[in-house]
């Protein structure tokens, strides 16, 4: 919530423009005036015997006034009194009391004048009294016999002093007694005891007096007080101790505060009311006190007068008094007189009004003398409360005494009428500057004064227009108001005063300023305890207003500790504790406005523990548990956890016991017998656990029959002659008592035998011996104390332990579905035979011979086990055109039972995996010999072979496909007629009765034409040549040179085209072109197994694919403008030619190679 103030545009501007209606009344001090009493003693003034009297009294006037004082109506001459002195340019008496003076000799009734040469002004009569605090009159006081049940009144009756004593009752030991609705005090000061009971008995009831003035406490003798019963007490009705009667009259001024009080007796204590009759009792006014005995209304009026009845009730009845209140009134104004100033010749009146009960009586005095016999003014007429002027001179200035009275006080006036003759006056500053916040009030002050009174215009600049229009007021002091004032509102305002006499002007400077905004204000936080948090406070504000931010918190000083920093826009607590919970405020002060704004940080944390835990009700199974819970800490309480410790059986180990919603504190717990029980209680909020109460008192149950028989009762056994009784044993306080033992119970099922039974103790675990083999006994234990057996307990199957099967499964049958999966089945073995749990059967299987090959290897036998009493399983995974044995075998949870016969199946044919290889050969102009090797699973009976092959252009362009079948004895093939220097794919796979296998693939290159081989062989002619071997030898070593010299640019990072080259091409599983025949080497690629189609050969961006062939003439070709030399040599990528050529034919099918391109010639 955002509370914003403006200082001086509303409240301060309020007091500013009260004080200039005060002053525009007030006469220069220059000018001459008649005196005003400024300051005076009160009308009853008390004084302190021991102190210095000061009788004040202080006055105003040109020139300045005179004084003298009245002491019981007659003239008091200080200049013979010489403890007796006046300060210096005042009217204030000093009488010395402190250097020998006594205050009782100068009490009386003072009176001070002020006069001038223009009249008189007297101050009130001040009535001067010493204070007394009076000691206690020695009186023999007697001891107080009351019996039970009586009312009793102790009487104070404390000395009359001055002002009337505070009365209270203590002890010996300065103890302030108790009160209640039984026992209270009075308006004057007594002890009332509605009844008396046995513990009011005491020799030390002492009523004490505090007087303030003096400061001093008188002690009245202390009042015994002895309660006997010598009777049956008895009930009593209500009577009244005060007042007494059933009417009485109350009287009370206005404005007062009134008191009424009602002290009733009787047994039981009555119990007051209070009703107005025939009206409500005020509200907001009205106040109940001593516990309902005293009716307090504060501010009274005439209107609260009428009849107010108290009622005094008990179960046996009631009694009431009914007081009659009538407030009176001393005077108070209507209308007091004001100081008159006039012109001469002009007129004017002087009036005053005052009210009172009774009415007020009005009387007039001139200069301090009744104004029947005062000086006659022919300008004066006296009308009641009004006196009027008409055509004043400058001889009817003086002052005049207004006196109200009536017998409950009087009130007292002064107002002078000061003739002058002045021209205009401006009081205000000249150029003063006025700054005030948009949007609130702008007060220009334009105080002024002359006689006659000036009349006051406005006017915005210099030579602006009269302000006139309802976005102004002019105030009768000249002050000039808009109420809302904007930035526009700034500027020069000039105020001009004229009379008969003459004018005057005065400028005044306005500026509006932009009000101050928190613009990020502080919002409500929730924080742990021991976390950090922080607070914003961004403000925007004018520009020439200098703000102070300021931190509050709760409306009161941050307090002085380091973790609370102070940031230019921000406040940030650290490690905050409960302590710092509260209201922060921050508030942004300016000259001119004031905005602050608040948010509230509450401090959450786990709740503090339990306390007072409190056990009732103890019962052999229950009990009740009680807690008072800890501060919740903000965060409220969600549920209580209850845990409890055996200290009998587990001592210091808690467990849980039950839990129960955050707004309950109590709960019934059951017990169990024979357990030393201590509780603890655990609170649970939002934030976490608190810390465990303390523990409560302990409680131990008594002994009892256990309730509950081991659970988990198993009986298995461990071998073929035995079975093994298992349980879970029962807690520590589950036995219920001393003596904890089981009874451990079997027979076997489905045989007439009697139960046999032991008993065991400490154990959970009990062997039978002897027993035969897996047949199945009821079993049941039995838990015992000392105090004896627990309930029946209900029976459970065991089985005596297991031995292997004696059978094995009969009928197998396999029936195979396909090359590799076969389907077995097989007859169950009789459960008897079984001889324990049956778990499933086991299939042996394993391959006995390959059909194709005829050859045995090692034999590899898999098992697959089919879980429960199932008589048919899936063999997956077998090998086509095999020979396969199984057998089959019973499991239990011994083992496993004797095989089945072996059982003898065949796998049909499959289809062949690929030929082994693909070696192709003697490339020549026209023909290829392809050799391969047979499929290494031929998964049947091979029928033949099937050869694909296409040829590839220089555009990698797919030619027609031709097939080939070739029979399966056949192990290579001569391909004739082939295109001379053409690059070929071939496609090779083998066949079964089944179908194709998968294939593998190849490339390879018929070599030149004759023609071609001829030049070849002519440009070796040459090269025998001794000259042209000189030139060779010059062009290999320049080459040697420029390849050292790509070498060494390499190694620094950079790349040669060749090299681009092969790492585009790498291809691990190419191998070399042979160097002794010159043909290719093997080629493997397992994934191409199709035909490629035309123009498919290579991507778009013309990169080869890795599972491509790399190592061929048309790849190294590729982009790059080679060529071969005369000797076939590929030179292509250091010849630099950036021309494209149709690469020539190649006689050698030597790779190509570095070393090669050395030894080629362009």
């Amino acid at each position: 919530m955002m509370k914003k103030r403006s200082i001086s545009a509303s409240k301060a501007s309020l007091v500013l423009f009260l004080c200039q209606v005060i002053s525009a009344l007030d006469v220069p001090l220059d000018l001459s005036q008649p005196p005003t009493i400024t300051q005076q003693s009160p009308k009853d003034y008390i004084v302190d015997p021991r102190e210095n009297i000061v009788i004040q009294c202080e006055a105003k006037g040109k020139p300045p006034p005179s004084f003298s004082w009245t002491r019981n109506g007659t003239h008091f001459d200080i200049d013979k009194d010489a403890q007796v002195t006046m300060k210096p340019n005042s009217g204030t008496l000093v009488i010395n009391i402190m250097n020998g003076g006594k205050a009782e000799v100068y009490e009386g009734v003072y009176q001070c004048t002020a006069r001038n040469e223009r009249g008189a002004a007297i101050s009130n009569n001040i009535v001067i009294r010493s204070s007394r605090s009076p000691l206690w009159t020695k009186e023999k006081l007697e001891p107080n016999h009351v019996q039970e049940g009586d009312s009793l009144v102790l009487h104070c009756r404390p000395p009359v002093g001055l002002p009337p004593p505070i009365i209270f009752w203590m002890d010996n030991a300065f103890q302030r007694l108790p009160q209640s609705e039984r026992v209270s005090q009075g308006l004057n000061g007594d002890l009332y005891f509605s009844n008396v009971q046995p513990e009011d008995t005491r020799e030390d009831y002492i009523c004490y007096a505090r007087f303030n003035h003096t400061q001093t406490i008188q002690q009245k003798q202390p009042i015994s007080v002895k309660v006997f019963s010598t009777k049956p007490v008895t009930e009593k009705q209500p009577i009244l101790l005060t007042p007494t009667g059933s009417t009485s009259t109350k009287v009370e001024l206005r404005g007062n505060v009134l008191l009424l009080e009602c002290i009733a007796a009787g047994l039981p204590t009555p119990v007051i009311r209070w009703i107005k009759e025939g009206g409500e009792l005020p509200a907001n006014r009205t106040f109940f006190e001593n516990f309902k005995k005293t009716l307090k209304i504060i501010d009274v009026s005439e209107a609260d007068s009428g009849n107010y009845k108290c009622v005094a009730r008990n179960i046996l009845g009631s009694v009431h008094h009914v007081i009659s209140v009538t407030v009176k009134a001393a005077p108070y104004w209507i209308t007091a007189p004001r100081n008159l100033v006039l012109s001469p010749g002009e007129d004017g009146t002087l009036i005053c009004r005052a009210n009172g009960n009774p009415k007020p009586n009005i009387s007039w005095l001139a200069n301090g003398v009744p104004i029947a016999i005062a000086p006659e003014d022919p300008s004066r007429k006296v009308d009641g409360d009004t006196i009027i002027f008409s055509h004043v001179q400058e001889r009817s200035s003086a002052v005049y005494q207004c006196n109200a009275s009536n017998e409950y006080g009087y009130l007292l006036a002064n107002a002078f009428v000061n003739v002058l003759a002045e021209p205009p006056r401006i009081l205000t500053p000249a150029n003063k500057l006025y700054q005030v916040i948009a949007d609130s009030p702008a007060l220009l002050d334009c105080a002024y004064f002359g006689s006659p009174k000036p009349e006051v215009e406005w006017f915005k600049g210099v030579k602006g227009s009269i302000l006139r229009g309802n976005e102004y007021i002019f105030h009768d002091n000249g002050t000039l108001e808009i109420p809302v004032a904007q930035k526009d509102s700034t500027g020069t305002y000039t105020c001009v005063a004229r009379n008969e006499l003459g004018k005057i002007q005065n400028e005044v400077q306005l500026e509006v300023k932009d009000p101050t905004m928190i613009i990020k204000q502080p919002e409500y936080k929730v924080i742990q305890r021991y976390g950090q948090v922080s607070f914003e406070c961004i403000i925007k504000h004018d520009s020439t207003l200098l703000p102070t931010v300021m931190w509050l918190k709760d409306n009161d000083e941050l307090p002085d500790d380091e973790r609370f920093l102070v940031g230019k826009d921000n406040l940030t607590i650290m490690n905050v504790t409960d302590k710092d919970d509260g209201t922060y405020t921050c508030i942004v002060n300016t000259t001119l406005d004031s905005v602050s704004a608040s948010a509230v940080l509450t401090v959450v944390a786990r709740p503090n523990p339990p306390f007072d835990l409190e056990l009732t009700g103890q019962l052999e199974r229950s009990v009740e548990l009680s807690w008072i819970p800890g501060d919740e800490n903000n965060s409220p309480i969600t549920n209580f956890v209850i845990e409890y410790e055996d200290g009998l059986h587990e001592p210091g180990v808690w467990h849980y016991q039950t839990e129960v919603p955050g707004t309950q504190t109590t709960v019934q717990l059951k017990l169990s017998p024979y357990v030393n029980y201590s509780f603890r209680v655990i609170a649970v909020n939002e934030i976490g656990r608190s810390q465990p109460s303390e523990p409560s008192e302990q409680y131990l149950t008594k002994s009892a029959n256990p309730d509950e028989n081991p659970s988990n009762v198993q009986g298995i056994g461990s071998e073929p002659d035995n079975l093994v009784i298992t349980w879970e044993s029962l807690k520590g306080f589950q036995s219920n008592g001393p003596g904890l033992q089981y009874k451990v119970s079997w027979r076997q099922k489905d045989v007439d035998d009697e139960w046999t039974s032991v008993i065991v103790a400490n154990v959970s675990k009990y062997i039978v011996s002897g027993t035969p083999t897996f047949v199945p006994y009821e079993i049941k234990v039995q838990a015992l104390n000392d105090l004896g057996y627990a309930p029946e307990p209900s029976e459970v199957i065991g089985h005596s332990g297991e031995d292997l099967p004696m059978v094995a499964p009969g009928n197998v049958q396999v029936h195979v579905i396909n090359s590799t999966l076969a389907k077995v089945h097989w007859d169950p073995v009789p459960l008897k035979t079984v001889r324990g749990h049956l778990q499933g059967y086991k299939v042996y299987y394993w391959k006995v011979q390959n059909l194709s090959r005829r050859s045995r290897r090692h034999v590899e036998k898999k098992i697959l086990t089919f879980r429960g009493n199932k008589t048919f399983g899936m063999l997956p995974g077998l090998e086509p055109y095999s020979s396969y044995k199984l057998n089959v075998r019973v499991v239990n949870g011994k083992g496993e039972g004797p095989a089945s016969p072996d059982k003898v199946f065949k796998t049909p044919e499959g289809v062949p995996s690929s030929p082994s290889f693909l070696k192709i050969t003697n490339p020549t102009l026209d023909s290829l010999t392809l050799e391969w090797g047979s499929p290494t699973h031929p998964n049947g009976v091979l029928t033949s072979y099937i050869l694909k092959f296409q040829p590839i252009n220089n555009t990698h362009e797919l030619g027609p496909l031709v097939e080939i079948r070739i029979p399966a004895n056949e192990s290579s093939l001569i391909l004739k007629n082939l295109n001379y220097s053409t690059r070929y794919k071939f496609y090779f796979n083998a066949q079964t009765s089944v179908g194709s296998g998968s294939q593998i693939t190849e490339e390879a290159v018929t070599i030149m034409d004759e023609g071609k081989m001829a030049m070849a062989s002519r440009q070796v002619d040459i090269a025998t040549q001794g000259w042209f071997i000189g030139l060779m030898c010059a062009v290999a070593l320049l080459i040697l040179i420029l390849l050292i010299v790509c070498f060494i640019r390499r190694n620094k990072g950079g790349k040669y085209p060749v090299k681009e080259k092969e790492d585009a091409h790498a291809d691990p599983e190419i191998q070399p072109m042979k160097e002794d025949d010159g043909t290719f080497g093997e080629y493997s690629d397992a994934e191409d197994h199709k035909p490629l189609k035309k123009g498919s050969r290579t991507p778009s961006d013309r990169t080869v694919k890795k599972e491509d062939s790399d190592d061929s003439l048309v790849d190294y070709g590729e982009g790059v403008n080679g060529q071969f030399n005369e000797d076939g040599s590929f030179i292509g990528q250091y010849s630099g030619k950036k021309e494209k050529e149709p690469a020539e034919g190649n006689e050698s099918s030597e790779a190509p190679s570095p070393v090669n391109a050395m030894n080629s010639f362009v």
